[in-house]
């Protein structure tokens, strides 16, 4: 054990850490959101999403508008203390009382909540193109209860509609919940159109200003990325990754790369290759494939 002279001079050292930096939660009614509550709000939502998948008693379907009503209640004021929380440690001026933001707080949560019946219909789309571009699918609810891009996907609907109402925090801290529990990372920030399906998902990127049309299918291992990012904050609020419009799909392990790079319709990119610039529609794109080269070990025994 250390000595008391040790312990004074560590917690000495640490204070004044926390009194030069700007990254410690020290101030009088400041707090990082709670991440576990924002974990239960994900979980919330998916139980009202999908009735009856995430419960632990079966429901009734004589009374969904009491099941609806008392959840989105109870979801309503545990997203408004994240919300709350998240405005307050975001302020930066003198501006932010406690009146205004929780004006703010609640306009917020009422825009978020009349957006539900919207994103859960764009998850049913969802759902759809999962089951029909899967014919190892055997039915959709295999898909929402064991799908990881489907789950990743979920995230992401309810995470960009908080970006979009310009939430700080919050948004990043669903979609890397998501990220870890799925391995697929989208952020929050990018737009996303109708029958999306991520197949296998493990290992995806999809960067923050990302934009992907309709009926699009990418498979484990994609990149929709920036080019190099060493200018950093100076490329805030730049369109750093690519446009993948309408009926794309993109094999697994391509990397699709860079702001003004645009996926035309209907075209196809092939595993593995490296995208820096535009596709036009309808083309096919792949890399010109290895030979395979055998050669037999003659002096190795034949198996039995």
């Amino acid at each position: 054990m250390f000595s008391a002279e040790t312990l004074h001079n560590i917690v000495t050292e640490m204070t004044q850490n926390y009194q030069q930096g700007v990254n410690f939660f020290t101030q009088e009614k400041r707090q990082m959101p709670n991440r576990d509550s924002i974990i239960h709000i994900i979980m919330g939502i998916r139980q009202i999403m999908f009735p009856g998948f995430f419960d632990e008693e079966a429901l009734s379907q004589t009374v969904p508008d009491y099941f609806l009503g008392h959840n989105i209640m109870k979801l309503y004021h545990c997203l408004s203390e994240q919300v709350t929380a998240a405005l307050t440690q975001a302020c930066a001026h003198k501006t932010c009382t406690e009146e205004n933001i929780s004006q703010e707080t609640e306009k917020i949560c009422s825009c978020f909540f009349s957006a539900l019946p919207a994103i859960q219909t764009l998850l049913l789309k969802d759902l759809d193109a999962a089951f029909n571009g899967d014919p190892a699918a055997r039915s959709r609810e295999e898909i929402i209860f064991c799908y990881p891009g489907f789950f990743a996907t979920f995230v992401y609907r309810i995470a960009h509609e908080l970006y979009v109402l310009k939430v700080p925090y919050i948004p990043r801290i669903m979609t890397e919940y998501a990220h870890d529990h799925s391995g697929v990372d989208i952020n929050p920030g990018a737009t996303i159109g109708e029958y999306f399906f991520i197949d296998h998902g493990t290992g995806v990127v999809i960067g923050e200003t990302t934009i992907i049309g309709n009926n699009v299918k990418i498979y484990q291992g994609v990149t929709l990325g920036a080019l190099s990012t060493r200018s950093g904050q100076l490329l805030r609020n730049v369109k750093r990754h690519p446009t993948i419009e309408d009926n794309v799909t993109v094999y697994s392990n391509a990397s699709i790369l860079g702001g003004e790079t645009v996926i035309g319709k209907d075209a196809v990119i092939g595993g593995s290759c490296f995208i820096t610039e535009s596709v036009p529609p309808g083309a096919h794109v792949s890399i010109k494939a290895p030979q395979l080269s055998i050669t037999e070990d003659m002096d190795s025994e034949s198996p039995i």
